[in-house]
């Protein structure tokens, strides 16, 4: 075992995580969409036609919500917790959005709004979503904190409209709301194709709430699927018609309580049982759930895997605070584990391509939170197949130890907190 202290710049700022795989070109295009509050065995007993069809052209999967369960990155099954989750590909001990309130989002781990318009400002993005707090309080659209992020194009706050949306007990003006959503997003999409997108709508999680598992709940389901037709129709209509390449990917923020339905915000596994739905190409087998019988993709993965697609390269210093795995393209390791037995620190991993290295990092700080810079320990460099890797830390005594695995695809993160 080895440890060198490495110059901060070479070792963060010299090189670049999450590195695209594919090269970028102008004809790529991206949307995501949040459709709340469904629970994944609902999505896999009905008959949805347009996410079936969809999912032909790529594929789903159950997916999870709510970080590790009973560790450090335990995240509350909340509405603006998952959305954010999503957005920053991490969970909530960095974004620190831990409730609908959104008191205090911490911006030093951008969202891939920021990372998109950062690298390429000649690029296109826009906002549909029938919640105006996910541009103004989760993207931050404008604010000093985003360094006054701008989007191109945004379509949000009609549920403040109280003139011709009035707010009735049903919460019918909601599905109105996202009706009218779904078709500026669809036209838009149509006519003027930005780089990257997202949709957000609400109503099946109002349905949800009012009315638990019931035919309103799975109606307002069926809606849905509806309205992903009329978004998956324009961008067919681009890739038929302009020669663009769309990656496409549909999902959830929480799932539902297991008694009644109609809530959620704990740990149980319904509450935290999503899905992902896409029409993405070169699904990996970590997508494809060949990596582990327990190992699920998360709702972090989303960004990291639009940022390839897009090649989007994110800097080694913030690349190294995603939690989330690329669900497209190579990997080289998976479903890592870090725990501590007296001085020493065990690491595990599954390997999934062989070639290369794992570069072991270790700092006891955590200043990105603060937007300063963490100064990382280089401890030990094993072959990626070697799928473990001891650490001595007697000479670091601390209670708190961050852990990167950085390989050729791909990087994972671990703390460790006592």
């Amino acid at each position: 075992m080895r440890v060198v202290l490495v110059s901060l710049f070479f070792a963060l700022f010299g090189s670049c995580f999450l590195q695209p795989i594919q090269a970028q070109t102008e004809k790529k295009k991206a949307l995501f969409v949040i459709v709340d509050g469904i629970a994944a065995d609902v999505i896999e007993k009905l008959k949805l036609p347009n996410l079936t069809a969809i999912a032909q052209t790529g594929g789903y999967t159950r997916a999870y919500v709510g970080g590790k369960k009973n560790t450090y990155s335990q995240t509350p099954t909340i509405s603006a917790v998952g959305y954010n989750s999503l957005l920053t590909g991490t969970w909530v001990n960095k974004h620190n959005v831990w409730d609908n309130n959104i008191k205090d989002p911490n911006y030093h781990y951008w969202t891939i709004f920021r990372f998109f318009e950062a690298q390429y400002p000649h690029k296109k993005t826009a906002v549909f979503s029938t919640w105006l707090d996910n541009r103004t309080k989760l993207i931050g659209e404008g604010l000093p904190q985003t360094n006054q992020l701008q989007l191109d194009y945004f379509f949000d706050g009609f549920e403040l409209d109280t003139l011709h949306f009035p707010h009735d007990k049903e919460a019918e003006y909601i599905h109105q709301i996202d009706e009218k959503v779904v078709d500026e997003a669809a036209r838009y999409l149509q006519n003027e194709a930005p780089d990257l997108s997202w949709v957000y709508l609400e109503y099946t999680d109002d349905m949800g709430h009012k009315f638990g598992d019931s035919d309103r709940f799975t109606n307002a389901v069926r809606l849905m699927d509806n309205q992903m037709g009329r978004l998956w129709k324009a961008i067919q209509y681009r890739e038929q018609n302009f020669g663009e390449e769309w990656q496409l990917f549909i999902t959830t923020d929480h799932g539902r309580d297991a008694a009644s339905g109609k809530n959620h915000g704990g740990q149980s596994d319904r509450e935290r049982s999503t899905w992902i739905v896409t029409n993405a190409k070169d699904l990996n087998v970590y997508f494809q759930g060949k990596t582990g019988a327990e190992t699920l993709p998360a709702v972090v993965d989303i960004m990291p895997s639009i940022a390839r697609y897009l090649g989007v390269s994110i800097p080694k210093i913030q690349a190294f605070e995603v939690d989330g795995t690329p669900l497209t393209g190579k990997l080289s390791l998976v479903n890592s584990t870090l725990k501590r037995e007296g001085n020493q620190l065990e690491l595990a991993w599954k390997a999934v391509e062989k070639e290369g290295t794992v570069k072991i990092w270790l700092t006891t700080t955590n200043e990105f939170e603060q937007g300063k810079k963490d100064r990382y320990l280089l401890m030990d460099e094993v072959p990626v197949v070697n799928e473990k890797a001891v650490i001595d830390v007697t000479k670091i005594p601390s209670k708190f130890y961050k852990i990167v695995l950085e390989a050729k695809y791909n990087v994972q993160n671990k703390w460790l907190v006592e």
